[in-house]
């Protein structure tokens, strides 16, 4: 076996399937451009066949990277597999990854198949995919708890017809880590052409142990490819969590003898990007990308780390793309001070209007605020998915009042396309007036699912960025707003989400997509 560990994100895929984290092809794509920085392996950027929007967004970020492979999720059949080929035609360094259930409980009620039937198809879907490229990966949905004589003979076929990667999905997290583990090991011991194929994990995080699993599924079953995703985002309680199994296999080098390739400087930015675009803020205590990851409030502690790092950090922050500085700007500070201080901070900016668009905000903001921090700079760039051109919806100015005894008003007047709305209402609170001030005026029909409030930084100060998650007709859309007036930050994210609910549908709840 090799010494190297394969990184296969599926953040725009599984990621995807987490409710309200559905992305547009645009901010996909921008996703897409930081795993590349991140030199993630394998980029799985879509199920083609799902919808239009995304084949589109498949298509582009096959047309865009370079440095990594593209795969595309495919169920076991000629349509979907076609679809996936055609997204990916333009990439020179392709995969296609094809999937059927093998546990008699999905054959039974959820394929309706016998196991025959279900035999048959994996060997003609891995044949079929074969057409467009030799790389290959197949996975049997719910593999972890298929009989294992049944899965045997499936993956000694699938493996015959060409599969180059077999990955072993624990659909449900239903796994823990030595059973796991050993059940590869069992798996790859019995298949007498298993040394033709890497061997792969996917696991669902639904017991808190997608990680160890996975981390099993290497050191016990010798696994070389982990499936994972930025910040653990996924369906339920989340799929296993890029930067931890990366970091943990770099820190733990003595004991898992492998490397990774990737750069983990670019793992804080990653988590900050999807985190920003899907609206899922990553709590504090969470490791490696965390607020809390690298501090330290104990004073034995901070003794500690201040006369040798290493006694309670067994990681630098530097490494994972944290910054030493905190107050970095001011508002006397100029453009190139500006850019210099983005570039160091790894944040992608794909253009010079974006970044034109970025200091003027910052402009704004170091009008009405003392001191800005790196994470300050960083929430500049956190709703930029909605382009000022695309912006139908626009904050012009909010007032509002509220006092003890008396039921809070709010007076909001922002753009509708060319024209200018004043609204106002009355609510249970100032935010809750705002909204209604809004939508009494644009009469979206819209549900709110979501509403949540960050503090960006520390002191009162603070800027508040707040993550509005709207639904209307099966679309689900993610609105972000940051200000220092946490009311105005309000107001911001609900017209953010209404931006993208005007827009053109890229891409439906992808709930309704089947996937491993």
């Amino acid at each position: 076996m090799t010494d190297r560990l394969i990184i296969f994100d599926t953040t725009l895929r599984d990621g995807e399937q987490s409710p309200g984290a559905s992305m547009t092809r645009e901010e996909k794509l921008r996703i897409a451009r930081q795993l590349e920085r991140l030199r993630v392996d394998v980029i799985e950027a879509g199920f083609a066949a799902s919808s239009n929007g995304d084949f589109e967004a498949v298509r582009a970020i096959a047309n865009t990277v370079r440095d990594s492979t593209v795969c595309s999720l495919a169920r076991a059949n000629d349509r979907d597999i076609s679809r996936a080929a055609e997204a990916l035609a333009a990439s020179d360094n392709k995969r296609i990854h094809t999937f059927i259930a093998t546990s008699p409980l999905h054959m039974e009620k959820k394929l309706r198949m016998t196991p025959e039937q279900v035999y048959e198809q994996a060997k003609l879907a891995v044949r079929f995919a074969r057409r467009f490229t030799d790389n290959v990966e197949f996975s049997p949905e719910d593999g972890y708890r298929s009989e294992v004589d049944f899965l045997c003979r499936v993956l000694e076929a699938v493996i015959a017809e060409g599969a180059t990667t077999i990955n072993i999905p624990d659909t449900v997290g239903y796994a823990v880590p030595e059973l796991y583990g050993a059940f590869l090991r069992e798996l790859r011991e019995k298949i007498p052409n298993s040394d033709k194929a890497v061997w792969s994990v996917h696991c669902h995080n639904d017991l808190g142990m997608a990680v160890a699993n996975s981390l099993a599924g290497v050191k016990i079953g010798g696994a070389r490819q982990i499936e994972c995703t930025i910040n653990g985002l996924g369906e339920r309680a989340g799929n296993c969590s890029l930067e931890e199994v990366v970091m943990a296999v770099k820190t733990r080098r003595d004991f898992f003898g492998l490397d990774v390739g990737i750069d983990t400087t670019q793992i804080v930015p990653a988590s900050k990007l999807v985190s920003g675009i899907t609206g899922f803020p990553v709590q504090p205590n969470k490791a490696v990308v965390g607020a809390n990851a690298f501090a330290h409030a104990s004073g034995i502690h901070q003794d500690g780390v201040l006369k040798a790092r290493q006694t309670y950090e067994i990681m630098r922050a530097e490494d994972v793309g944290w910054v030493a500085n905190k107050i970095v700007l001011g508002k006397l500070s100029g453009r190139n001070a500006f850019k210099q201080r983005v570039q160091e901070l790894g944040i992608p900016v794909e253009s010079e209007g974006e970044l034109n668009a970025a200091f003027t905000k910052f402009k704004e903001l170091a009008d009405r605020k003392a001191e800005i921090f790196d994470e300050d700079i960083q929430a500049l760039f956190s709703d930029e998915a909605v382009t000022p051109h695309d912006e139908h919806f626009k904050l012009v100015s909010l007032a509002q009042r509220a006092e003890t005894g008396e039921r809070p008003h709010a007076r909001v007047v922002f753009k509708q396309g060319a024209q200018e709305v004043a609204a106002e209402a009355d609510g249970n609170g100032p935010v809750d007036a705002s909204f209604k001030a809004i939508e009494g005026e644009v009469k979206s029909g819209s549900e709110l699912l979501l509403y949540s409030v960050n503090a960006i930084t520390t002191g009162t100060e603070s800027q508040g960025e707040v993550t509005v998650r709207l639904a209307r007709a099966g679309r689900i859309v993610n609105g972000t707003g940051a200000d220092p007036d946490i009311i105005a930050a309000s107001a911001k994210a609900y017209l953010n989400a209404l931006n993208k609910l005007y827009t053109t549908p890229e891409r439906l709840n992808p709930q309704t997509s089947l996937a491993p």
